[in-house]
C-alpha cells in the first residue's frame, strides 16, 4: 500500500512547501469525504497517491502547463485528474465538470481546503459546457470516440504550450482501436511506464489528440 504523499515527491522535484502541503493533505480530505459519498473503491484507498494523484500527475510529465492555460477535466468525479494538476501548476485555470451533483459538491469543498482559487466546479453534462479551453484532460470517462463528440470542438486552435492544444486522456490497457476511430484529428500515444517504475503503470497510456 502506498498511503505516503512521497511517491509523489520520487518523480516531481522543485515543489514548493506549501505545494507538499497540500500533496499531503490530500488523503485525509479524499477519506472523509470517501466516508459520505463513494469517490473511490474503499479497498483501492490504500493505494491512493499511487492509483489516483500520481496517475493524474502522470499529465505533467508530457506537458507544463503554463500561467493562464485554460483547462478542462471533463468528467472529473471527485476531482481527477484535476485537482492534482492545480496543485502542480497554480498559475492556470481549472475548469472541473461531472453531471453528479454531488460528485461537484466533494471537489467545491476539497478545492476550498486546499485554497485552491483557480479550480472552478460546475455540475454540467460535458456536451452542455459552451466554452473551449487550451487542454481537456480525462481520466477514460468513456469510450474515446464518443468523448470527441462531446468534446472534440472544445479547445483553441492557437496553442502557447509546447504541446499543442488538444485532448490529454488516460486510459489503461489497448488504446489502439480506439484511437484509430478518430479520423478528424491527429493522435499520439505515450506509455506512462516509460516514467515510472511501478508495475501499477505497465499498461497506462495518455493519448494526445489534437490538429
Amino acid at each position: 500500500m502506498v498511503l505516503e504523499a512521497d511517491v509523489i515527491f520520487k518523480y516531481f522535484d522543485g515543489l514548493s512547501d506549501s505545494q507538499k502541503k497540500q500533496f499531503e493533505q490530500l488523503f485525509d480530505i479524499y477519506s472523509y469525504w470517501n466516508e459520505r459519498i463513494n469517490l473511490i473503491s474503499r479497498k483501492d484507498m490504500g493505494n491512493f497517491y499511487l492509483h489516483h494523484v500520481l496517475h493524474s500527475l502522470s499529465i505533467a510529465k508530457f506537458v507544463r502547463f503554463k500561467d493562464f492555460t485554460e483547462i478542462m477535466d471533463a468528467g472529473t468525479g471527485g476531482g481527477l485528474p484535476g485537482i492534482p494538476l492545480a496543485i502542480m501548476f497554480p498559475g492556470a485555470n481549472f475548469h472541473l465538470v461531472d453531471s453528479i451533483g454531488k460528485k461537484i459538491k466533494v471537489v467545491k469543498e476539497v478545492a476550498a481546503a486546499l485554497n485552491l482559487r483557480h479550480v472552478k466546479a460546475e455540475q454540467a453534462r460535458i456536451e452542455q459546457v459552451d466554452q473551449t479551453y487550451d487542454f481537456i484532460i480525462s481520466r477514460a470517462v468513456s469510450y474515446l470516440p464518443d468523448f470527441m463528440k462531446w468534446t472534440g470542438y472544445k479547445f483553441h486552435q492557437k496553442s502557447f504550450n509546447e504541446l499543442r492544444n488538444g485532448i490529454l486522456y488516460l486510459k489503461g490497457g489497448d488504446v489502439s482501436k480506439e484511437v484509430s476511430s478518430i479520423k478528424r484529428f491527429k493522435t499520439r500515444t505515450y506509455k506512462l511506464n516509460k516514467h515510472f517504475d511501478e508495475d501499477f503503470f505497465e499498461t497506462k497510456k495518455l493519448v494526445h489528440i489534437f490538429h
